[in-house]
């Protein structure tokens, strides 16, 4: 009971700062599973146990129309433009990290033959984390990225949270001087499959 209330509490998504943000809804799943594909690129591939990132998008179709997953619905807010879903962001309360995991690490070792990934713990308790963001290659350019990201930010901070993180790619210097350009800090790193990523964090109250 105490996830769930956590879980409702933490996604009463308050998006008035920007107009065409609002919660996803199962319905949405077409549009945003290749999105969050696109985010996780190889690791997506890996989840899957296929070989290039579109066969994986019947995967994240599936968990994200179901509640208490990491990569649901009910932790999503999506970017639209004339019904169209330019981007999302997906992002959740670090403490419930296990709860959420667990159905789909279940999941794929059964359905897809997936067991023996090392996947360390990507996020920490007192943080919320940035699991995906991601814009559609036809829509980049824009500031999609950045208003997903401030809504999240703002979400937090009205929430009381502490601190958000997410884990950017070593391969990505690009994405990591945008985290640092609004105040993320390296806070370590996290092996994910076969790749490594840093552990960028945002203090979000003063001390």
């Amino acid at each position: 009971m105490r996830a769930v209330i956590l879980q409702i509490n933490f996604f009463e998504m308050n998006t008035e700062s920007h107009h065409n943000i609002r919660p996803a809804r199962p319905e949405d799943f077409k549009q945003v599973a290749p999105l969050m594909v696109q985010a996780m690129e190889d690791l997506a591939c890996s989840f899957a146990n296929v070989d290039i990132p579109t066969k994986a998008y019947p995967l994240f179709e599936h968990f994200f129309q179901l509640p208490a997953n990491q990569y649901s619905f009910e932790h999503t807010l999506v970017y639209v433009e004339n019904d169209v879903i330019m981007g999302s962001i997906t992002f959740y309360d670090g403490d419930l990290l296990s709860t959420y995991r667990a159905p789909f690490l279940a999941h794929i070792a059964k359905e897809y033959n997936v067991k023996d990934l090392h996947i360390e713990d990507e996020t920490i308790p007192g943080e919320v984390y940035i699991d995906t963001v991601s814009v559609s290659p036809n829509y980049q350019g824009k500031g999609i990225g950045k208003k997903l990201l401030a809504a999240a930010i703002n979400q937090a901070k009205n929430q009381g949270k502490e601190k958000i993180g997410l884990l950017v790619d070593f391969d990505n210097p690009n994405a990591k001087k945008l985290y640092i350009r609004l105040g993320f800090k390296s806070a370590g790193k996290r092996q994910l499959g076969n790749n490594f990523y840093e552990h960028l964090q945002l203090h979000l109250q003063e001390d």
